[in-house]
């Protein structure tokens, strides 16, 4: 927390505040450890199961090859129990790892967007989908499948759903901006309008479509991590990465803004600036994670709550939690989908509604008694 924040803070509330810094140090080590720990339970659940010793031995094979490429063969480590299956190798590395990575970073992604999101809007109600991001990556999408669209071969759709998000971001951004400024309510207000445009889009592509096509539209917007491959995570990864490295150099400005967009001014925050940064940001890193997956929501609302209650709301420690907490969320949600139901899998889009639904019932309830009514 800035220097700025830390001196507007009353006395009473210093103690509270070494609690929460005693208490991050140990949020961070327990959420890596369940993230390790799912990962390596999830790449070895499936139709054929790997035991976590074989999946472990493998890591550290791979590490070895890794450090011994580089020439750093002093960092390798004990080979570990070989893989049993003949086909053990072939599902752990071409199947189950892509998707467990991409689960990783789409999960990390949508919970820093939603921590931002929050920040900049100054609403804890606040999350990607609000400025029509995800409803313009889905008409993007739907007009793919309709069309039959296949420009860019296996990659055509991702593109234009992620092109899809960025021109519907782009329609709400320059529809709230006045006289050199973004007013939030407008933009919010603009977010839902663009959302109900793109739902009449989606109805009237699935209208026109074939059965076969209504079902892959219907399909891509439940959201869902089957098929992905190691050239799709290529292509989100640097987006991924680059854009939640961006977003925590804003945690700063962000505490400052908390204060209030005035005295954030006086601290020497360029507001406007700020705001255009994160948008653009939050587009980013929505587009890229929606594309290839489908739609996946609640993620950006759940994990930043859930974190802000750990640990307060300083970005510099809400934002890494954030996303080591989405990506907890989507590997967890991932392996249920997988394995819930035996010869199945359900859509993972889904699985975060039913969890994110009745969460932000409460947080309406919650938000609307702390506040004693919204008049």
């Amino acid at each position: 927390m800035s220097a700025a924040v830390a001196e507007t803070r009353p006395a009473g509330v210093a103690a509270p505040v070494r609690r929460v810094r005693r208490r991050a140090p140990a949020v961070f080590v327990a959420l890596a450890v369940v993230l390790v720990v799912l990962v390596v339970v999830s790449a070895g659940s499936g139709q054929l199961a790997i035991p976590p010793d074989q999946v472990v031995g493998a890591f550290a094979r791979a590490w070895n090859a890794g450090v011994r490429a580089i020439g750093l063969g002093a960092l390798s480590v004990p080979p570990g129990a070989a893989m049993e299956h003949v086909n053990g190798e072939a599902t752990l590395w071409l199947v189950r790892m892509p998707r467990l990575l991409m689960a990783v970073l789409v999960g990390a992604a949508l919970a820093t967007a939603g921590v931002v999101m929050q920040g900049v809007f100054r609403n804890p109600l606040a999350e990607p989908g609000v400025i029509g991001i995800s409803s313009g990556a889905a008409v993007g999408a739907s007009a793919s499948i309709v069309f039959g669209l296949g420009f860019l071969g296996p990659f055509t759709l991702p593109v234009l759903a992620f092109a899809g998000g960025l021109v519907a971001t782009a329609i709400v951004y320059a529809s709230a901006r006045t006289d050199g400024r973004t007013e939030v309510v407008t933009l919010v207000l603009t977010g839902i309008a663009v959302n109900a445009v793109g739902g009449a889009a989606i109805a009237l592509f699935t209208y026109v479509g074939s059965t076969q096509q209504r079902e892959q539209i219907v399909f891509w917007q439940l959201g869902s991590l089957n098929g992905t491959r190691w050239d799709d995570l290529a292509i989100v990864a640097p987006l991924a990465v680059a854009g939640i490295v961006a977003c925590l150099f804003l945690a700063g400005p962000l505490d400052l803004l908390s204060l209030g967009e005035r005295q954030a001014e006086h601290l020497g925050v360029r507001v406007e600036r700020l705001r255009v940064i994160a948008i653009v940001v939050i587009a980013a890193l929505t587009c890229a994670a929606v594309a290839f997956c489908g739609i996946i929501g609640f993620v950006g609302l759940v994990v930043p709550h859930l974190m802000r209650m750990l640990l307060g709301p300083a970005h510099r420690a809400l934002l890494p939690a954030s996303a080591l907490g989405g990506a907890v969320l989507l590997v967890a949600g991932d392996l249920v989908a997988r394995t819930a139901v035996p010869g199945s899998e359900l859509p993972i889009g889904m699985l975060t509604a039913l969890i994110g639904g009745p969460f932000f019932f409460w947080l309406l309830r919650r938000t609307r008694r702390r506040s004693g009514g919204w008049g």
